[in-house]
This record gives structure tokens, sequence and C-alpha cells, in this order.
């Protein structure tokens, strides 16, 4: 095994194991420590309903530091009350006195299906067995105990320099359902050895975040229990990072490269997926019209079903512009498939059938759309809609 994802930076052990939350006996449930108290900051899901797990995270990374990340797969821990509540704190408690800490520098993440309680005395075994495997090794395990309807672990890292130091920043993250802007149902934890304030890491985050973590979407849906929590333990003996300097500047560029990778990943591995869709907007006058444009084409059941069937059918992409809210003259609007041209100004071209199909059998998919308008432009990574979505999502309690 190799230190990856969540174990790269230094001074980060982690573990996957089994408690059998899962019936399939798959891992489910997942533990990071740093060797040292880390400065840390998050953001959480828009949705107005949220997980007991989520709420206690949210509580607790107020005081902005953390020691331990407890994360389990196979129940969402939300809506079940006051009991949901106290099985969260049950979980920080138990955690740090394996750990030695306080429960308020545990961070807790829990993801599954909605309704049902946690099962805190598997929880309790999980997590002493857990510990009893911590490793500088351990991320992978970590990153697949915290998978639900993913195919895979997803894990990206970034070694970098500041200060002539050697700094680190390593990440895994869960989501293949229930994915839009706004922290969809996707949980991210990312750690780094970097020294920097809290505040900057927060801003770092969310700077980031906003070019990552939401600028995906699966299916238009946002769960109750998304978080993208960052970790920094200074052990990489940097001088600390307590100002928008060069310093910071490569902080937030290796961040933003290990954020997107993920973002990718979550994206690429949607539910039923088979194609990776890339979708940009140029040239337009305002932000908000290209988050509009793009949330609305990102979504679009018709855009994504022609994708996966390889239909060059880019009617439903102008369509769904048209339809977002955002003003712009469709009649400067040109739309691509790749680099094929397919829509100049508002009217479709007599373009290359064959060399569109070729496009769109690809795994990775790139639709753009200039609007001659500005000088913003943006972008959203999403995935094709297909038959395996409706078979995952119509029997997924079951």
């Amino acid at each position: 095994m190799s230190k990856s994802g969540v174990t790269a930076p230094m001074g980060f052990k982690a573990a996957g194991v089994a408690c059998g939350l899962k019936k399939n006996n798959n891992k489910d449930l997942a533990l990071i420590v740093s060797d040292t108290t880390a400065t840390a900051a998050g953001i959480f899901t828009t949705n107005i309903v949220k997980g007991h797990s989520l709420k206690w995270t949210m509580d607790k990374i107020k005081k902005g530091s953390a020691k331990a990340v407890v994360i389990n797969s196979g129940c969402a821990n939300a809506c079940v009350g006051e009991r949901g509540d106290k099985d969260a704190a049950r979980m920080a408690e138990l955690a740090a006195s394996l750990v030695g800490c306080s429960p308020e520098e545990v961070m807790l993440g829990s993801t599954g299906v909605i309704g049902f309680p946690l099962d805190l005395e598997k929880i309790k075994n999980g997590l002493e067995n857990a510990f009893g495997n911590l490793t500088p090794d351990g991320g992978s395990e970590a990153a697949k105990a915290i998978m639900t309807t993913d195919t895979y672990p997803k894990e990206a890292s970034k070694t970098f320099l500041i200060d002539g130091k050697t700094v680190t920043i390593g990440g895994m993250a869960k989501g293949s359902g229930m994915i839009h802007p706004n922290m969809a149902t996707m949980i991210s934890v990312i750690t780094t050895d970097a020294a920097i304030s809290q505040q900057l890491l927060d801003k770092a985050l969310r700077t980031v975040a906003e070019r990552s973590f939401n600028r995906i979407s699966v299916d238009g849906d946002t769960s109750v229990c998304d978080k993208v929590l960052i970790l920094a333990n200074g052990m990489a003996g940097n001088n600390p990072i307590t100002e928008e300097d060069a310093n910071y500047d490569a902080f937030v560029f290796a961040l933003e490269e290990v954020s997107v990778t993920l973002a990718k990943m979550l994206a690429g591995d949607g539910e039923g997926a088979t194609k990776l869709i890339e979708i940009r907007v140029n040239n337009l006058s305002d932000r908000e019209s290209a988050h509009l444009i793009l949330n609305a084409i990102a979504k679009s059941p018709l855009v994504k079903t022609a994708i996966f069937g390889n239909d060059a059918n880019w009617g439903r992409i102008f369509t769904a512009a048209g339809y977002s809210g955002a003003k712009f003259d469709p009649d400067k609007t040109d739309i691509f498939l790749g680099d094929l041209m397919v829509c100049h100004n508002g009217i479709a071209c007599n373009f290359d059938e064959e060399k569109a199909l070729n496009i769109l059998r690809q795994k990775e998919v790139v639709i753009t759309l200039d609007f001659k308008a500005g000088n913003v432009s943006d972008r959203i990574w999403t995935c094709d809609l297909t038959y395996d979505y409706v078979k995952i999502n119509g029997s997924y309690r079951t």
C-alpha cells in the first residue's frame, strides 16, 4: 500500500472498516485522525433539511479546529428526531475517547438512506476496529468506506513547495446521485500538512468550491448530508500562511487542482453514467447568467439522454439555455459539440453528422456555447442520463 488521498500529507492516519451498517458487508465506516490538532473549515449543504451528523459538524467546526473525522455510509442519520442528535453526539464521544481529544474536535459525516436511526453498537465496534487499524497508508480504505452507489473510490493529491518546504494536499470524496451545485449528495474530506490561518483556509476552501464542488450536477437534486471539510495540521513546517500573498496563491492553486479532480470524478461516476460531460459558456455579460444557463443545461433530462444516445440534438441545449432565466441574444449564440460548430448565430449549421457521432461516442464530451456578449466564462460538469439511473434509484432502499 502507499500513501494516498487523505493520508498523502504528513501527520494523517486513516482506516476504513466494515461494521455491519451495509447489508452487503462492504466497508462502511471511515476514521481519519491528525497527529496534531488541525485548523479546520467546512462548507455544507444549502438544503434546509439537514442530517443530524451534519448539524453536529456545522456547529463544532465554528471553533476552527479538529483532530478527527468519522464518516459512516449505509445510514444517513437524518430525519429521526432527537435520537439522531444524541446518536451523533455519542458517535463523537466514542471516537474522542479512542483518539484522545474532546468530542468537539471530532467532525462527523453520515450518508445513506434517510429516516433510519444509526446502530450505535455497530458504530462503537467499528470505531474500535478502525482505531486499531489506523495507518499512514489507510487513505484508500477510508475512501472505500464512505461509498454509497459510487462504483469506485475517489482520491486525489498534489505536492508543491512553499518556502522551500514540501507541502501536500490530499482528498477523498463520495457521491454518485442527488448531486447538484451547493453541496449535493457528496461528502469530501481534504487534508493538508500546510500551516495556514483558519481565516485563509476557510477563504481558500470557499473560493475553490465555487470552481469545483459547486460546478457539478448529476440529477439536479441536493441532499441533506452534504459537506466538504478541510483539515490543515501544519506539519510541513512552512511559515504559516497569514496573508493573501504568493504562498496563499500557490496553496489555492493546488487545492483547486485536487478539488477539480475529485469533482470531475463525482460527475463522471454519476449513477448509471457512461460519459462525463463538460458544459462551457463563453462571453456572457455577467456571472449570474452563466450560472443559470449552466444549471439548466446540466439538469435537462433531454440534453442528458441525447448525449447518452449519441444524438447531436443541439436544439435541446439551446432550449435549456432559453428557459434558464438568463438574458441573452439567441441571434448571436454559437453552439459547439467538441470542436464542431452545430449552431451559428442561432441558426442550424450544415454539420458533419458522422463527426458529431464520433465526438459524442467519447467518454468525455465537451459542449460549448458562445454568447458574444461580454467577457464572463464558466463551466460545469455533469453526466449522461441512462437506463441504469432509473434502475438504481427505483430500488434504492431495497
